[in-house]
């Protein structure tokens, strides 16, 4: 079947998508981004994939998040993306913030992985190509790598941004004392940390208690959030158990022995709370993310258009009462 020309929404930046600033940079980034890591690969079909992609476009969504191994299997969710900007995208690239990163393992052999300057630079030259891109908008550092110099790791990403194959550079999955040089180093070679991409939401808080919100306003780098939703914990999903077909019950990102009694006791009691509210438990878990200023955008996944909808709508009520925020760190425990 040949799918209809695509013409992107006319009032897509008028629907009610919010931006925010990222750092002291010129980049706007949606409140709301939209990240392939599983549901945009192979075994996805192609069709539901595009679907997915131009419906959040139009609305507003204009930040889509890739890594290399992002599947399955890996580099595939970048071959589809790839095909999705031939078909429909291309007219729009330059509306579009397209990220990729290189860091976790992705081919065979000592040079497929970590944080190596052969790594980095090879990798992004084959996303490109799987992406049918001459750049991207930001390349990360997708995790620290202790046994590599982090010098070396920095300067790679330095002569990418140089070379023009990527916009801005980023750092991803960083302990503090890492960012801290990673800042510093950039700044100094004239290619300041756009972003810093971390796991935060209301069950996992390291980016407060390691302080890299602060951090990162400090130095200037925005801050986006990965797994808002705790890669599914914070819906209504596992309330009454492990549904087929569910992360958990593939037993991969998201481990079926996670869900125990208690956990979905406290996920009942925050699915309370939500109603209260008028908001899913997803929508609170979005809106929780996103009360705090310093956190530039939040990525989400998604696996229809409803999800997406049911999503945005977050956006609508971020506000947060100290009796509320009291209340979701005894649920929370």
């Amino acid at each position: 079947m040949i799918n209809p020309v695509y013409t992107a929404a006319e009032d897509r930046y008028e629907c009610g998508m919010k931006y925010r600033r990222c750092g002291k940079s010129g980049i706007m980034l949606p409140e709301i981004s939209l990240g392939l890591w599983q549901n945009f690969g192979e075994t996805a079909p192609l069709a539901r994939s595009r679907e997915m992609l131009l419906h959040a476009f139009d609305k507003g969504v204009c930040h889509f998040d890739l890594a290399n191994n992002y599947g399955p299997s890996y580099g595939s969710a970048e071959s589809t993306f790839g095909k999705i900007i031939s078909s429909d995208l291309r007219p729009y690239r330059d509306e579009l913030f397209i990220s990729t990163k290189a860091g976790y393992d992705m081919w065979p052999g000592p040079y497929g992985n970590l944080g190596s300057r052969k790594y980095l630079m090879s990798s992004l030259d084959q996303s490109l190509k799987r992406m049918n891109l001459d750049h991207v908008d930001i390349f990360y550092s997708h995790r620290f790598d202790p046994d590599t110099p982090l010098q070396e790791t920095m300067q790679a990403l330095v002569d990418i941004v140089r070379s023009g194959k990527a916009l801005y550079a980023g750092i991803s999955n960083y302990p503090h004392d890492a960012a801290e040089y990673a800042y510093r180093y950039l700044s100094e070679h004239d290619v300041p940390c756009l972003l810093h991409q971390v796991k935060y939401n209301m069950m996992h808080r390291i980016p407060e208690t390691e302080d890299l919100l602060e951090q990162a306003k400090e130095a200037g780098s925005g801050l986006i959030a990965f797994s808002p939703l705790a890669q599914g914990l914070l819906t209504d999903r596992y309330l009454g158990g492990i549904p087929s077909g569910s992360r958990a019950a593939r037993d991969f990102s998201l481990k079926a022995s996670t869900i125990t009694p208690e956990l979905q006791e406290r996920l009942r009691k925050l699915n309370e709370m939500a109603a209260e509210r008028g908001q899913s438990l997803a929508q609170m878990a979005l809106a929780w993310t996103l009360k705090n200023g310093l956190v530039t955008s939040v990525i989400i996944g998604a696996s229809s258009i409803a999800q997406i909808d049911d999503n945005l709508k977050a956006m609508n009520d971020t506000r947060f009462s100290a009796e509320e925020l009291e209340m979701i760190d005894r649920i929370i425990g």
